[in-house]
């Protein structure tokens, strides 16, 4: 099966999750810029919660353009992935309306993680469908930023107990690690096309 179904579905989750999390994002009483002030920590989270859906909607799709056929292990390691990927709106307004507590934190830190490792999941299952040669395999190999992103979430989530702030910080750090797209990808693609 090629790869057209699969991403468009994945693209509409992405964008129904997103529409979620803006709907959740409710105006102030008040009519001044000051009654935005308590609302900091809500739209903050949800500026974290977007660019975390538009990092992996961003490198799903370069993915699959390195990917030639879906299996029906890779169609049940997508759906991992969006699963965890769907339960960031909830906790995007957990963390936000209390204010980035410990608990909420922590547990915003956990869906991180296991989105992460969903995400790790579906890539390997591609490269075994696909084998070692496959285009994608030689884009991701020597993944340093994946590990080093689940190591965040973990390191995260352990101290969110400790300064939720900090716990954040590491949060948004992995994020903008994964800001710009994956390039490695990008690369090996027109050298593929080529041939």
């Amino acid at each position: 099966m090629d790869t057209g179904r699969i991403e468009a579905f994945s693209d509409g989750v992405i964008a129904i999750l997103i529409t979620i999390m803006v709907l959740d994002l409710r105006a102030p009483l008040g009519e001044s810029l000051r009654s935005l002030l308590p609302l900091q920590p809500v739209l903050l989270t949800y500026v974290l919660s977007f660019l975390y859906l538009g990092i992996y909607w961003n490198n799903h799709h370069h993915m699959f353009q390195a990917t030639r056929r879906v299996t029906g292990p890779i169609l049940w390691a997508n759906l991992y992935l969006l699963f965890w990927l769907s339960l960031l709106p909830f906790t995007t307004a957990w963390m936000g309306e209390n204010h980035f507590a410990a608990a909420p934190s922590a547990l915003y830190g956990t869906v991180l993680l296991m989105a992460a490792i969903a995400y790790t999941i579906l890539q390997q299952l591609i490269i075994a469908s696909q084998g070692p040669d496959s285009l994608l395999a030689r884009a991701v190999r020597g993944d340093w930023k994946g590990k080093l992103s689940i190591a965040g979430y973990v390191i995260g989530i352990a101290l969110a107990f400790v300064s939720s702030w900090i716990a954040d910080a590491i949060y948004l750090l992995v994020a903008l690690m994964w800001l710009v797209p994956d390039r490695r990808i990008e690369r090996v693609l027109p050298a593929e096309e080529a041939h």
